[in-house]
């Protein structure tokens, strides 16, 4: 009783018995099972679930000794200091409450995914000196990636940092890192990849890409390859990310240079591939200002195949490399845009702008219901084939387009909207001797834009496919655009901005919407179209997308030689009656003749993350018909196999086999490992074999 009566009169100890001048501070709240009293230190002793709360501060532990005189209370056993959703354990803590500070023994710290532990700590909860320090990702394995180092810095939720540290896997940390500095709100390496396998055409080999923390939102390092029938292929690598006073960056840069010792067959022009090989790849984007964005990108390649044959993954999704750099300022109703556009490759052929000076007026209103929009440009424009491919091409040009329009809707159904637009474009650089001075060309254009919307809806519901009524959506749709003399000057323009050559797809019609600019054709052309739309009720996002069904097609009035009457007829057709299935077909069919001119289809049906089956086709007249599967099941929590077969029916084979299973590593590191076998002349042909390590989400 004396001992429970002394600790209770030592909290109540009236604030007059403190310092001089010192400020009161309101007692912390303790509860415990038992408590004693050492009367040589004056310590209350409290054991038993012993806690302390001071405001946020939550201090819990086997005892807590507390002196009323130095407002100190210190911990051991279990240690846990909470605030918010940030947690420290320990062997011993020593809690300083006036200056909110602390020392501790035995420390564990972190706010996931980055956890970090110590033989000793100091600090605040805001700010933590840790030493003998090893930070974790995730929680701590054999597996995890792992930073040690004699003293970090930890700012719960902020950031990390530290110098003459060392990086690894688990206990295993055999890089070292001069300096690191880590926003906790990031991933700890951006990019980690580690591939090993087997390809004929490149041997043995192995790969490794590593990019680390350096400095705020800075992670640098490399990429580097080794290949038994190739040489080495290294470079540098880059990523970067951060915003200053609202001014957001990001973007990343990767490379590789290689020696090559191999067979580099030749390119797609036919030449030998050179030994010295090497590409650059690099992307940014920027906010400048408010109304302010710069974006560019480079893809500099030695030769035409030295990515598709290191790295094929970067390749595949994109096979012509672009450069360029735009810079847009939005206005209330306008953009200016700046844009440059490279020809760093000399096996290819690209329309460069050096530069061009864009401005675009959106739709404004004039009064009376008339809208005018407007664009002009001034760009200068070079093209440079290929060695002995065509002559070089030059034009500098200054382009104006004009158009108002007025809509009308006499019923809620039916929208009409004529409109009247004009075309100035000059050109300084000419293709005829008797423009030699320059060529002015001025092209008017007439035409309207009509829909007519109606709609049913069926009481119709079907729980099994979580149909709650159908809503069907119906809009024809037509468009006309006369523009008799736009192929005026043909000869005089050098045609740099030309049409592509093959595409099956409805071109733009209208006069401004149109980027093949030195290429006009005489337009008298009417567009019909049909949009269907079958929708159901969704609790989520009010309602959903069944069936759409769209169909167009061109009546021509002035034609091309060799063109009919009639486009194609192009319909496209998605179907998603389930998250489970989707279906996707675009199609190209000559009504004239019943002749079917392309046809590209997929079907996925899939069980959430269980399993997941594609086909899919593309089918295009006189140039291809090939069939593709892939597949992909989830055996447990760790294990997936997927399957990918490309059959092309023109000459009965199968191009590509691959079979492959995925292994998820402590849940952060996905292993692939995939045989592929290639048939046919390409230059993957032959056996495949790859094992590839990524690190997923750190």
């Amino acid at each position: 009783m004396f001992c429970r009566f002394a600790a209770f009169f030592l909290l109540l100890l009236p604030t007059s018995w403190r310092l001089a001048g010192q400020a009161t501070t309101p007692p912390p709240e303790i509860s415990y099972e038992r408590s004693t009293v050492d009367l040589v230190s004056g310590e209350v002793v409290f054991s038993g679930n012993a806690r302390l709360l001071d405001g946020a501060a939550l201090l819990t532990a086997d005892e807590i000794r507390y002196n009323r005189l130095t407002d100190t209370a210190t911990a051991t056993g279990r240690v846990t200091l909470t605030r918010g959703p940030q947690r420290l354990l320990a062997d011993k803590l020593v809690y300083q409450r006036r200056a909110g500070t602390f020392s501790a023994e035995g420390i564990r710290v972190g706010y996931h995914p980055f956890y970090v532990s110590g033989t000793s700590a100091a600090g605040s909860i805001d700010e933590i000196s840790i030493t003998s320090a090893t930070v974790t990702f995730r929680e701590p394995g054999r597996w995890q990636p792992t930073v040690q180092s004699g003293r970090i810095f930890y700012s719960p939720g902020k950031d990390l940092r530290s110098e003459d540290a060392r990086f690894g896997i688990g206990s295993a940390r055999p890089l070292p890192l001069p300096r690191i500095q880590q926003n906790l709100n990031e991933p700890l390496i951006s990019y980690f990849t580690a591939t090993a396998g087997y390809r004929r055409f490149l041997g043995a080999y192995l790969e490794a890409g590593l990019r680390l923390p350096v400095a705020p939102g800075v992670k640098i390092g490399g990429d580097i390859g080794l290949y038994t029938a190739r040489g080495l292929m290294a470079g540098p690598s880059v990523s970067y990310i951060g915003s200053d006073d609202g001014r957001d960056l990001r973007g990343y840069f990767r490379s590789g240079f290689i020696r090559d010792s191999g067979d580099k067959l030749t390119d797609i022009l036919g030449r030998p591939v050179p030994q010295d090989r090497g590409y650059i790849d690099w992307q940014h984007s920027q906010r400048l200002g408010e109304n302010l964005t710069l974006v560019g990108q480079l893809n500099a390649w030695r030769d035409s195949e030295v990515v598709r044959d290191f790295r094929p993954r970067s390749f595949f999704p994109v096979q012509s490399p672009d450069t360029f750099v735009e810079s847009v300022y939005t206005g209330h109703n306008y953009f200016v845009s700046l844009f440059t556009r490279l020809q760093p490759n000399a096996f290819e052929v690209v329309q460069e702008r050096l530069p061009e000076v864009r401005f675009d007026l959106l739709p404004r209103a004039l009064g009376f219901g008339i809208y005018q929009s407007a664009q002009a440009s001034v760009v200068s424009l070079r093209e440079r084939p290929p060695a002995g491919a065509a002559p070089r091409l030059v034009s500098d040009r200054a382009d104006v387009y004009y158009a108002v329009t007025r809509p009308f809707t006499p019923r809620e159904w039916l929208s009409v909207n004529p409109v009247a637009g004009a075309r100035v474009t000059h050109y300084t650089n000419t293709t005829g001797a008797a423009a030699a001075g320059g060529y002015t060309r001025v092209l008017g254009e007439l035409g309207v834009d009509a829909a007519l919307r109606a709609s049913a809806t069926y009481d119709y519901k079907n729980p099994q496919w979580k149909i709650d009524g159908l809503r069907h959506l119906v809009t024809p749709r037509l468009a006309y655009r006369y523009i008799p003399r736009a192929d005026a000057g043909r000869r005089y323009i050098p045609r740099i901005d030309r049409r592509e050559p093959l595409t099956s797809y409805l071109r733009p019609l209208g006069l401004g919407e149109q980027r093949s600019i030195d290429d006009l054709r005489a337009t008298n052309t009417v567009r019909l179209g049909l949009d269907n739309t079958l929708q159901t009720r969704d609790a989520s996002y009010g309602s959903r997308d069944l069936l759409v069904f769209n169909n167009a097609l061109d009546l021509r009035f002035r034609r091309e030689p060799g063109e009919r009457n009639f486009s194609s007829l192009h319909t496209e057709i998605a179907l998603m009656p389930a998250p489970w299935l989707q279906l996707d077909v675009y199609e190209s069919f000559t009504l004239q003749t019943g002749t079917l001119q392309e046809f590209n289809s997929g079907i996925t049906l899939r069980d959430g993350h269980a399993w997941s089956l594609r086909f899919a086709t593309n089918f295009l007249r006189r140039e291809s018909e090939d069939y593709r599967i892939e597949g992909r099941a989830h055996l447990n929590e760790t294990l997936d196999v997927l399957a990918r077969f490309q059959y092309d029916a023109r000459v009965r084979r199968l191009n590509e086999q691959a079979y492959g299973l995925v292994h998820n590593l402590d849940n952060t590191w996905l292993i692939e490992y995939v045989v592929t076998v290639y048939s046919g002349r390409r230059r993957e042909n032959g056996f495949g074999f790859n094992v590839q390590i990524e690190a997923r989400n750190f």
